[in-house]
Formats: C-alpha cells, sequence, structure tokens
C-alpha cells in the first residue's frame, strides 16, 4: 500500500505566493505520511490576462517556483508531482509542462501537454490555448516512483483515449491528470471521463485538480479525484482547497486485469469502410 497526498488550489496571479502555498503543501503531505504529491495544473501561476502573465514567465532554468518546490521535496523527502508550470520556451511561446521530482530535488521527467485546448463555450468564455502555447511531442512515463510507473498527462488530455491506452500498453500503474477544469465542462463531463480513462486502461488515475474562485476571475471545478482499476472513486476532494491522502495498491491493477482482461485482447482497428 502506498499513501499518496493531492494538493487542491486555488492558483493564483502571483508566483511568490503560489510558491509559498506549494512549499506548505509539500510539508503538509510529507507529515502526512505520503510518498508522493501530486498538484494541479498551472500550479504556479493562473493568469488570464496575457500580457500581466508574461511578466512573470521564465524559462525553467530561471523559474523560481520549480526552484523552491525542488528545495521543499528534497527538504521534505518526498517525490513529487508538479501538475504543470508556465515555461518559456526557444520558439516564443510556452509551454505547459509538468515536473517529476524525486525525494533528491532532482527532476526526473517533464511533460509538455499535447492536446491544446481552443474552445468559445455557451457561457461566452473562450479559450486559445493555441495563441499562447506550444504543443508537446512526445509521451513519457517514468520508471522508479513510489506509485510504479507513472504516466504523464494534463487536462485536455483526458479526453484523447488514444494517449491513455499507449500508456497503459507501455505499462503504466498509475496516470496523471493535473487539471483546471471550468465549472461547466467539469459538472458535465469530469468524473465520467476520469472514471471511464480507469477503466478502460485498467490502472489508477490521479487527478489534482484547480477549484475555485480565482483571481484573474475565472472559476474552476475542483474535485481532484483519485480513481481505482474498477473506476471506483477513492477520494474526492469535491470543493475543498487543501491537501488529502489516499492509499493505493498497485496489486489491485492485476486483480481487475485478470478479470476483464480488455488490454490482451486489442487487436489493430482495420480503416472503416463506407457502404
Amino acid at each position: 500500500m502506498t499513501r499518496i497526498a493531492l494538493f487542491q488550489s486555488t492558483t493564483g496571479i502571483d508566483p511568490k505566493s503560489n510558491s509559498r502555498a506549494l512549499a506548505q503543501a509539500i510539508e503538509q503531505a510529507a507529515a502526512g505520511g505520503a510518498e508522493m504529491l501530486f498538484t494541479p495544473e498551472m500550479s504556479g501561476l493562473l493568469d488570464r490576462d496575457s500580457g500581466r502573465a508574461a511578466k512573470n514567465l521564465k524559462a525553467e532554468e530561471q523559474d523560481e517556483v520549480l526552484a523552491s518546490c525542488r528545495e521543499a521535496a528534497a527538504r521534505h523527502r518526498i517525490w513529487l508531482h508538479i501538475g504543470s508550470l508556465a515555461v518559456l520556451v526557444d520558439d516564443g511561446k510556452v509551454a505547459n509542462r509538468g515536473f517529476v521530482i524525486d525525494r533528491e530535488g532532482e527532476v526526473r521527467a517533464t511533460y509538455d501537454k499535447l492536446h491544446l485546448f481552443d474552445v468559445d463555450l455557451p457561457t461566452g468564455e473562450s479559450w486559445r490555448e493555441s495563441n499562447v502555447y506550444s504543443a508537446g511531442k512526445g509521451v513519457v512515463l517514468v520508471n522508479g516512483t513510489p506509485v510504479g510507473k507513472l504516466g504523464l498527462t494534463i487536462c485536455y488530455d483526458l479526453r484523447f483515449p488514444g494517449l491513455f491506452a499507449r500508456l497503459a500498453e507501455s505499462d503504466a500503474d498509475v496516470i496523471a491528470v493535473p487539471a483546471a477544469f471550468t465549472v461547466p465542462t467539469g459538472k458535465a463531463h469530469w468524473h465520467v471521463l476520469l472514471r471511464a480513462r480507469a477503466i478502460e486502461a485498467g490502472l489508477f488515475v490521479v487527478a489534482a485538480a484547480q477549484v475555485g474562485h480565482h483571481e484573474d476571475g475565472r472559476n474552476t471545478f475542483g474535485h481532484s479525484l483519485v480513481v481505482d482499476p474498477w473506476g471506483e472513486i477513492l477520494l474526492d476532494m469535491a470543493e475543498e482547497s487543501g491537501v488529502a491522502f489516499a492509499d493505493i495498491d498497485l496489486k489491485r491493477i492485476s486483480d481487475v486485469r485478470s478479470r476483464i482482461p480488455a488490454l490482451n485482447h486489442r487487436r489493430p482497428i482495420p480503416d472503416a469502410v463506407t457502404l
């Protein structure tokens, strides 16, 4: 049995304040006996005002939030998955980049969000991630974490089951889905999609999420979840910010897959024929 922690945050527009909140969460997670802490998408800065946000964006090597989190992980001897930070990249755009940090404070892996969210919602909200962000190009798994082989995704990736299938076929034990879901889409799809991805892949899904009303005016859904391979919800943080814990047993994966060995039955899908 492995104890993990999730940080459900209401990240704001000041990286220094967000960094302090992350350091406190890391300390709380370690004190609660967690071997690994998972944080949401955009843990270091959440600001829809692109001009204001640009003043706080830095390359990975200069990112103060990342440096602070690495120091805190090493000090408290805990693994950390920063769901993502916004970091400047060479093409002049920004990467929505997740980080896996070990208990020595070393970055073991990074992952850039593959799928970008461009949409006009009926509520009047408009999102154009592709205007700012550069899409990732690779599928990433991390060996040797406290939760076994960890597959990385970010938020909108949740809607693309092919990515989760690829991670499952690569022997992932847990897939992380850090997010900042809007309230309308969260109410409609968050629980059902996360449970479906866990069931389809036959593994654990850990989804740390943003919650509440943010300084930049947006509202996020919350409900950070831990879902087991059978689709059972082991943790739902509802709309409360803070740190919560879940215990996961990786033996549950083989138990579920022995009952429904769908991964063993996958076949190449032929081209569709229109009759």
